[in-house]
């Protein structure tokens, strides 16, 4: 399918105002989107919305509604975006990322890994997750700490991706974990990842939608809740983050931009999961609650 790219110039502050409109408006539609730097000089940035190129009307009438009330007047340009698989295109040649312990790379660097890395191969593919997104070195990071102070026994990666992390989880120990994504083709890659790292057997894979499938009580409660998504999806699903974790559990929390750190956290403190650490990263953070 066509994709098409709907943008819009202004200050890099303007610009961060729009990213929390644009995201509040088109994140849970699946629509992406990004901020860019066009001139450092005179301070100009790029406001983007990524969609199909046949909702071109209606996603430029409902881009111009969503900013009209702080950007009035502003003149959105489309840009038809060439037919070419976005997500490989974008990581190929990226260098091997260091997260703590771990090292994300893809089978072209497996010369990389030292003695003492726990290596995670993961190439380019159809889903999100290579370490090289600020959202997910920090969950990499946080898993890695947590493992040091307490074994975990039953974990849940909740919008696996690229199964990255669920990956991590398996090589730190002898855990059980279930992996989901609402995308049965991420659930794809993912499995395709769990048994290039020698994890297949470790790591029970299922389309799932949030927490609407009996797979949850089935394998629950979990000792450690790992979710990377967006905020807002995260907030919706604090109580049933509660419901499915066991007594004196840990949430792993990220997808999360630094200014909506605050509304995440209450979300979770209404449930009775505080905050116990803070990772920042590039504009993002990665968020450790517990009971």
């Amino acid at each position: 399918m066509k994709q098409i790219r709907l943008f819009f110039t202004a200050s890099q502050e303007g610009c961060a105002t729009a990213l929390e409109l644009l995201s509040a408006r088109f994140e849970d539609k699946g629509y992406p989107v990004s901020t860019m730097e066009i001139d450092e000089d005179k301070d100009l940035w790029e406001a983007s919305l990524y969609g199909p190129a046949v909702e071109r009307a209606q996603l430029l009438h409902d881009m111009r509604e969503c900013l009209e009330p702080l950007f009035p007047q502003t003149e959105i340009e489309t840009e038809q975006l060439p037919d070419i698989d976005w997500v490989a295109y974008s990581l190929e040649g990226l260098q091997p990322v260091r997260a703590g312990r771990f090292l994300v790379h893809g089978s072209h660097d497996r010369d990389r890994v030292r003695t003492g890395d726990l290596a995670i191969e993961i190439d380019a593919g159809r889903a999100f997750g290579t370490g090289h997104h600020g959202t997910t070195e920090g969950c990499l990071e946080m898993i890695g700490a947590l493992a040091r102070q307490r074994h975990f026994g039953n974990v849940l990666d909740l919008g696996t991706g690229s199964g990255v992390l669920a990956i991590a989880v398996a090589k730190l120990g002898h855990a059980s974990i279930l992996a989901t994504d609402i995308d049965p083709v991420a659930v794809d890659v993912a499995r395709q990842n769990t048994r290039k790292n020698g994890c297949v057997s470790r790591i029970a894979l299922e389309a799932a939608p949030g927490f609407h499938s009996t797979v949850f009580s089935r394998f629950g409660p979990f000792d450690l809740i790992v979710a990377n998504i967006l905020a807002r999806p995260l907030m919706r699903m604090a109580p049933a983050v509660s419901r499915n974790l066991a007594a004196g559990g840990q949430v792993v929390l990220s997808g999360i931009l630094s200014d909506q750190r605050r509304k995440v956290l209450a979300a979770y403190n209404a449930q009775g999961l505080f905050h116990r650490k803070t990772l920042w990263r590039d504009g993002w953070v990665t968020l450790h609650l517990g009971r």
